[in-house]
């Protein structure tokens, strides 16, 4: 059974009520909104064990994948694609656990950096096996070259959200 008929039928039904609801468009967001809370609880459930949660765990791989483990707050903001309130709190957080460390700019102090600590290193060389094994999960029914069109597709989608 598809998982996902119950919400089609009632997308079906808001379009017999409102002909002009646009149900292709409805059917991507809703579906995308699924695939969202699946992404997020599968992720929470492995990270749990180590302390934290996916939207802590993003920003621990924003800092990883910088070339040397540090970023300012709007750099991390832009590409964990959070608001910057949500980057303090969260890397409020992720300091306290001894996860992140924040310093000051010499040349202007008004400028913080955020760089990944030792711990913080350790925690996501620990996770990297069971997060890779997750990904390979959740991307299984699609082949390569289908992962690689989508790729395409939702970078065209989002580009739709930027104007």
């Amino acid at each position: 059974m598809n998982p996902f008929s119950a919400t089609e039928k009632r997308i079906d039904v808001t379009r017999g009520k409102h002909p002009a609801f646009p149900r292709g468009p409805a059917v991507l967001v809703r579906l995308i909104k699924r695939l969202h809370k699946h992404v997020q609880d599968d992720a929470n459930a492995l990270l749990k064990p180590f302390g934290i949660n996916h939207p802590e765990y993003n920003i621990l791989m924003m800092l990883y994948g910088s070339t040397d483990n540090a970023v300012t707050p709007s750099e991390l903001a832009e590409a964990a694609g959070e608001k910057f309130a949500n980057i303090t709190r969260l890397t409020d957080r992720l300091c306290d656990k001894g996860l992140l460390a924040r310093s000051g700019n010499a040349d202007d102090r008004r400028k913080v950096t955020l760089s990944l600590t030792t711990k913080g290193d350790a925690l996501i060389s620990r996770m990297l096996p069971g997060i890779s094994r997750l990904l390979k999960r959740q991307t299984a029914p699609l082949d390569e070259r289908e992962q690689q069109q989508l790729e395409l597709l939702l970078k065209k989608l989002l580009t739709g959200f930027a104007d």
